[in-house]
């Protein structure tokens, strides 16, 4: 239980570094590299309209056909990409922090 408390700790951090990327690369003007960014949060995306029920995406959002819903799908693709770009700080966190300290290599 204490190295899932850990890790969600290091994902919560990872997550927030994540935004503030984001808001820092907005503010920059650099529209290119979120585009890029989102990019990586499409195939996620598409696996997750796919495969979860037409009933489950509209009792979520409020939707009808919300799985061919652009504006569903580009949040989606927002939010599996900031996603993965949390889950991967947050795993060199944990490994930096937590793994060597506990000697457990």
């Amino acid at each position: 239980m204490r190295v899932l408390m850990q890790f969600g700790c290091c994902f919560l951090l990872g997550m927030v570094i994540s935004v503030v990327v984001l808001g820092g690369l907005m503010f920059a003007g650099a529209f290119g590299f979120i585009d890029l960014w989102m990019f990586t949060g499409k195939p996620l995306a598409g696996l997750a309209l796919w495969l979860l029920p037409g009933g489950f995406w509209q009792g979520l959002t409020g939707v009808v056909d919300a799985a061919h819903n652009p504006s569903v799908r580009s949040f989606l693709e927002l939010c599996a990409a900031l996603g993965q770009g949390a889950l991967l700080l947050a795993t060199g966190f944990f490994r930096l922090w937590y793994r060597r300290a506990g000697g457990v290599e």
